[in-house]
């Protein structure tokens, strides 16, 4: 045996058990949220056990679809160590041009969704080219943006929605029902669930992942690399605006309208999945399954409290409660050491 792992045997050995939890919890930063969910379902179940139906679950899944794909995007950005308070913005704006067009101009429902797609990737570029090219901090650009994208969307529809049945049938597809064994979910739902899919593979099996967990670890240390840091940055908030555009089918589904008033919490409610999810703020750690229960944890807790009859208001502060807890346990994971 040689003297290196002997050293490190013997580490493992003094380690006490809180630290081997700390190493686990570094390694594998999706087994906390996991946790939290098991652990609610169960108590919530056990308050009422009528959350436990497929029903229930299913109401849970599809309210948390909308969330839950701005979540993706926004945890792009948080791995590099940034953040971005436009997504809800982007996200109507991406809904309400398509949805105007469609109405006002006939345009076709299959150009309507790629609009939708091609805005919210416009607007990622905006956000993208602002903080690689102007080099400003990204909440700065995208608080600006949020405003900007806002005002857009509440000029171009006049402030006024669309009903789905004023759209074609493509664009309120993302709202059909589709039954799925004893669970009644949408194709929104399922829509969401393979881009989590896709975006989870390319971050974990791809050079283009890799880079951007090495951005947001260290920017200067993967630029010294070879890595070509702006341009790993640029696309993170090119694809993110994607995503967004996206939500925003996912969203004229799930809402039966395009309106330039929905989502009003999506910026906060993306960044509470996040984090919750275990992606650390500081950039460079989580994965994006942690992103999808931290989304389900927030769904989980709002219908189960509200089945257990609790005020509106502890829902929300037990939503806070759990982000503070959430950061706390990430500052703690942060200490851990290899």
């Amino acid at each position: 045996m040689s003297t290196a792992t002997s050293a490190a045997d013997l580490l493992q050995r003094r380690r006490t058990p809180a630290q081997r939890v700390q190493q686990v919890l570094h390694a594998h930063p999706w087994v906390s949220p996991l946790v939290v969910l098991v652990v609610a379902v169960v108590v919530f179940t056990a308050l009422n056990p009528r959350f436990a139906s497929p029903a229930s679950l299913s109401l849970v899944l599809q309210q948390v679809a909308v969330v839950g794909a701005l979540a993706v995007g926004q945890t792009l950005v948080i791995l590099t160590a940034g953040i971005d308070l436009s997504v809800g913005a982007v996200a109507v704006l991406a809904g309400v041009v398509p949805a105007q067009l469609a109405l006002s101009g006939g345009l076709p429902g299959p150009a309507a969704v790629l609009l939708g797609l091609a805005v919210g990737t416009l607007a990622g570029l905006a956000n993208g080219l602002l903080v690689t090219r102007l080099r400003l901090p990204p909440f700065i650009v995208t608080l600006g943006t949020l405003s900007i994208f806002t005002a857009l969307a509440l000029l171009w529809s006049g402030g006024s929605s669309t009903r789905a049945d004023q759209l074609p049938a493509v664009l309120s597809w993302t709202g059909t029902r589709v039954a799925v064994g004893p669970f009644n979910l949408t194709t929104g739902v399922l829509l969401v669930l393979v881009l989590y899919l896709v975006v989870g593979y390319a971050l974990a099996c791809t050079a283009w992942g890799r880079h951007v967990y090495a951005v947001g670890d260290d920017a200067e240390a993967a630029r010294l690399a070879g890595i070509r840091v702006r341009r790993v940055l640029l696309s993170v908030y090119v694809v993110a605006g994607a995503v967004y555009g996206l939500a925003a089918w996912v969203l004229i589904g799930r809402a039966g309208a395009a309106s330039a008033n929905a989502v009003v919490d999506a910026n906060l409610e993306s960044i509470t999945a996040v984090v919750i999810g275990g992606t650390s703020l500081f950039g460079g750690r989580g994965v994006l399954v942690g992103t999808l229960l931290g989304a389900l944890i927030v769904g989980v807790f709002r219908s189960g409290l509200s089945l257990a009859g609790v005020d509106d208001q502890y829902r929300v502060l037990a939503i806070g409660v759990l982000v503070i807890v959430a950061v706390s346990v990430d500052q703690w994971i942060r200490r851990a050491r290899a």
